[in-house]
């Protein structure tokens, strides 16, 4: 009886093993993932003050702890079909990003992006301040370096890989090659299989993928944005430096290039 009560269990086990193991047996190439950025907004001014934390700032400061959550958090949408994919934010309910210093640099989310994986081209659909640019270009080249640590983000098993961005900004990916697109959020691409999280841990940012929708994108679904003023990168890039030449310098001016230039 004890033999047959151990048989029937190690049964159940097997079977339950085979059925979770054929939820991800198949490589998904087509489908959506659900994206949460998080931004550390208390690390984030804090940065922005620097060592000027005192008097009225100092209590606006501790008013804004008080008032306001640690983390903002962000909704967006990578919809994927083979070797097109579609990053799209979703307008906040509730937009709390204005603080006594203005927005909080990266607490929103400025950019539409469409990319054509297999031509290695995107179009990027861009506010800034009040105007929208259409900005079309390649893709930003990434030289990722993968590493064997091993993380599991939205029910994958996902492999970590670093790299730095515009000269420094350090970044750290976990990507999963069950999904079969060299895709991710906002600009992030060039890593073999899907990046369901992107971390800029000096700049107190995280994308992560909180669900992942295994199904056939209806076609004219994935199609680039059309409407904005269009330029290349490098012309936006004349354009941002001319707007901020006379903002001055600081942490706050870094942060938004970092912010805009993503």
């Amino acid at each position: 009886m004890i033999m047959k009560n151990i048989l029937i269990t190690l049964g159940i086990l097997l079977l339950t093993g085979n059925f979770l193991f054929a939820q991800h047996a198949h490589i998904i190439t087509s489908g959506s993932v659900e994206f949460e950025k998080s931004v550390n907004t208390y690390a984030i001014i804090k940065k922005m003050l620097g060592n000027n934390i005192q008097g009225l700032t100092q209590q606006l400061y501790e008013q804004y702890q008080k008032t306001q959550p640690q983390f903002k958090v962000l909704k967006s949408t990578l919809t994927f079909d083979n070797d097109k994919t579609l990053f799209t934010p979703i307008e906040p309910e509730n937009n709390n990003s204005f603080t006594f210093m203005g927005d909080i640099p990266m607490g929103s989310q400025r950019n539409t992006i469409y990319t054509d994986l297999s031509a290695g081209t995107s179009i990027n659909h861009k506010g800034f301040f009040d105007e929208t640019y259409l900005l079309k270009d390649s893709l930003r080249k990434i030289k990722w370096k993968i590493t064997d640590e091993t993380r599991e983000v939205a029910g994958y098993t996902c492999r970590r890989a670093n790299a730095l961005i515009l000269d420094s900004i350090y970044v750290v990916a976990f990507y999963t090659n069950e999904i079969h697109v060299s895709g991710g959020p906002e600009s992030f691409t060039g890593l073999p299989g899907m990046i369901l999280e992107v971390a800029l841990p000096h700049d107190n940012v995280i994308w992560r993928a909180t669900k992942v929708n295994d199904l056939t994108i209806a076609p004219n679904t994935i199609v680039p944005p059309k409407k904005g003023k269009a330029m290349t990168k490098k012309q936006f890039m004349d354009v941002f430096n001319s707007m901020l030449k006379n903002a001055g310098t600081g942490k706050r001016i870094d942060m938004l290039k970092l912010d805009y230039l993503l």
